[in-house]
């Protein structure tokens, strides 16, 4: 049955279709405020056996033997001829063009290759990186987990290799480049079922980074933030009736201590503190965790164990701009699927990993495990697989990654300005969450970003969330 397509939404302005869905980074952790979309299996149940989403592994001979080969730029990828371009695909893609569930690739879906384009992180970060890399330490942890020691700026493992190479690769996607401070203006998501029923919901987010910063002019370690990494505060716009609740995630420089989440609840005009039991809270219509914020991963790594699985050319696709047009009509529906006029895409070095919550951390843990693409110029991850807890095939996730021109740095692939998919094959059910056109709501970062934005008391502390309503 294939899903019927929805009159067209506005992912900038007036929104035809609310259903109250709220804020994706809010009333995810809130169930309180929702009641469940869905619930993962639980921890410690009959796992079965482990399956992929195409029926393969995400790296096998085929996959190591096709690093040689070239995809060439003028390539075209349709339904008809896409096997013979498997190799350059990650699992859930594959799965996608092989009809296997619910959500399958639209019959006139074409995938433009074009040049690689890399645009490496800017140079004072691997300035950072060169200073500072070769006296990062790992550290084991009674959990059979493992920290660092000694970390100050850039990659912590410019060239990860073994011992624990999953885990490093994971440490610089962590610690991988990110704007100072950088403000979106009315950021929206849609999410849609096998129905066709629809759900909006626009914001704005302000995500500042106060240690570890490499960005010129710009203090290392901003005064008044010497614990904290970054912090990330979220407000709802729309809809009305849930204008105002607004959140504010705190992240720590040691990475054994969990982030902190707290939310402003229009209705009691105060914050209050969210249990970090509700990093696995999903919503009525929404297919995202706390676990997947900061475009793709938002986890401990203390907590984690990280697999490698390999290097992969895959095929990716970076934004020159954020598409025009409303929900679902700048998608190739009922899939959701990019349409052929957002960008050519590019093939990718990218290192393979598998990430899972060590035993001792498991229990109620939302995934299974989280099979990731990770960019090696980079550290971006562009395609993730998802499993419950029994292992089985649960989410196929892409990350189209927004390619910013910041002034004074130059053109960046991780500052933040993203459009994600995500789709539940077990729910048949999706989501889509995206920055708006630079021509109505432009990206700001540093220099850029208006006045009131600065605010740090306002935008990273818990108290200025009570400020949000004056």
């Amino acid at each position: 049955m294939a899903a019927r397509s929805p009159k067209g939404i506005s992912m900038l302005g007036k929104m035809d279709l609310i259903r109250g869905l709220g804020s994706l980074m809010i009333l995810a952790l809130l169930p309180s405020l929702s009641r469940a979309q869905s619930t993962p299996p639980a921890a410690g149940e009959d796992s079965g056996v482990a399956t992929s989403f195409s029926g393969t592994v995400a790296i096998d001979a085929a996959s190591n033997a096709a690093s040689d080969q070239i995809l060439a730029p003028g390539t075209r990828i349709t339904t008809q001829n896409w096997q013979s371009y498997r190799q350059f695909m990650s699992d859930g893609v594959q799965a996608l063009f092989a009809g296997k569930y619910f959500w399958k690739m639209p019959a006139d879906a074409e995938i433009e290759i074009g040049p690689t384009q890399i645009n490496p992180p800017p140079r004072n970060f691997l300035d950072a990186t060169e200073k500072y890399a070769r006296q990062v330490k790992l550290v084991d942890l009674p959990n059979g987990g493992l920290t660092l020691q000694n970390y100050q700026g850039g990659f912590p493992f410019p060239n990860p290799a073994d011992p624990h190479k999953g885990w490093k690769i994971l440490a610089n996607l962590w610690y991988r480049y990110f704007p100072h401070v950088s403000v979106i203006m009315h950021p929206g998501g849609c999410s849609v079922d096998r129905n066709a029923d629809v759900n909006c919901a626009v914001g704005e987010i302000v995500y500042r980074q106060l240690s570890y910063n490499t960005d010129p002019s710009v203090p290392a370690v901003v005064p008044g933030g010497e614990d904290k990494f970054y912090t990330q505060w979220y407000m709802l716009t729309e809809p009305e009736q849930q204008r105002y609740t607004a959140s504010l995630q705190i992240v720590y420089t040691d990475l054994q201590r969990n982030e902190d989440l707290y939310v402003f609840i229009p209705a009691l005009r105060r914050y209050q503190p969210v249990s970090t039991l509700g990093r696995c809270s999903m919503s009525q219509g929404v297919d995202i965790t706390q676990e997947d914020y900061r475009s793709g991963f938002d986890s401990n790594l203390t907590q984690l164990k990280v697999d490698y699985l390999g290097e992969k050319k895959v095929i990716a696709l970076l934004l020159p701009k954020i598409p025009d047009g409303k929900f679902p009509d700048y998608l190739e529906m009922p899939l959701g699927w990019p349409k052929p006029s957002w960008a050519q895409w590019q093939v990718r070095d990218s290192y393979v990993i598998s990430v899972s919550k060590l035993p001792a951390e498991s229990k109620n843990y939302c995934y299974g495990k989280r099979v990731m693409y990770v960019d090696k110029a980079t550290f971006a991850p562009y395609w993730e697989e998802l499993y419950d807890a029994k292992l089985k095939p649960w989410k196929i996730v892409g990350l189209f990654l927004h390619t910013v021109d910041i002034p004074g740095i130059g053109k960046v692939e991780t500052s933040g300005s993203i459009i994600y998919a995500f789709w539940d094959i077990q729910h048949d059910h999706a989501s889509f969450v995206g920055d708006p056109t630079e021509t109505r709501y432009p990206f700001y970062a540093n220099d850029q970003v208006p006045k009131d934005y600065l605010d740090i008391n306002r935008y990273t502390t818990p108290g200025g969330l009570n400020m949000v309503m004056r």
